[in-house]
């Protein structure tokens, strides 16, 4: 499901003016909502070949659709991101790998995996970590990158630590904030995870991102990837805001 209402992220500092094409190499065009029809996977393909959206993030089934769709598209090419265990985390190991493997098979070069929240909140570490460096093995074997949500909303300052620190052991390419549904990203939590992993791993922010305010403020914060569905509004935010400063 693309991001349900949370609070908007806030921060008392100012963030710095970017620009289009560094601004959109950093999102992620997302629709994660359960009644998606290709025409609205088809939308999205195209509102990311025209503002060069680094991926369009999508559920595993429109995969093969979304490949198909930006196959043509010219550099910096968008690539296809997808969701695995998602949005619970709870799924078994295996079905997480298996879905992963069937997600490289259609051509994601992209997969946000969901941790197992109630292995980490019960401290059986060893479960969580073996099954990120699982997933992540995958990914890395077939050329792809992984990234981890922690589904912060749901973890106290030591478990979102913990989090970070297992996804950085096991290999992983980035962490994530939230896939949504539980809660959104915060400016806290991403300094937190940035200052965790140091410039080791990605950060990938995600969850009630609505405007170019809240996108700068995570970036500013330390993400360097922001999940939205909202991608097209905050593009149009920041033409009419460089327009307004010329």
């Amino acid at each position: 499901m693309s991001e349900p209402a949370t609070e908007a992220p806030s921060s008392d500092a100012t963030p710095k003016p970017m620009d289009a094409l560094t601004m959109a190499s950093m999102i992620d065009h997302t629709l994660l909502k359960p009644d998606a029809t290709p025409a609205m996977i088809i939308k999205l393909c195209e509102e990311a070949r025209f503002y060069r959206f680094a991926t369009v993030c999508v559920n595993p089934v429109h995969v093969k659709l979304c490949l198909s769709q930006l196959a043509t598209t010219e550099k910096p090419k968008v690539q296809v991101c997808t969701v695995i265990g998602f949005p619970l985390g709870a799924n078994v190991e295996a079905i997480k790998v298996s879905e992963a493997q069937t997600a490289l098979n259609h051509g994601a070069k992209e997969i946000d995996m969901v941790i197992n929240i109630g292995a980490l909140k019960a401290g059986d570490f060893f479960l969580v970590q073996r099954e990120i460096a699982s997933v992540t093995n995958n990914c890395h074997t077939g050329r792809a990158i992984c990234k981890v949500i922690i589904e912060a909303s749901l973890l106290n300052e030591d478990e979102k630590i913990k989090a970070c620190e297992l996804a950085r052991e096991a290999g992983a390419d980035f962490i994530k904030t939230n896939t949504g549904w539980t809660g959104g990203a915060t400016v806290e939590d991403v300094a937190l995870m940035r200052r965790v992993v140091g410039t080791k791993l990605g950060v990938k922010a995600a969850g009630g991102i609505r405007t170019l305010s809240d996108a700068l403020r995570l970036i500013e914060a330390g993400a360097n990837r922001i999940g939205s569905s909202n991608s097209v509004k905050i593009m149009q935010e920041l033409s009419a805001s460089r327009h307004e400063s010329q």
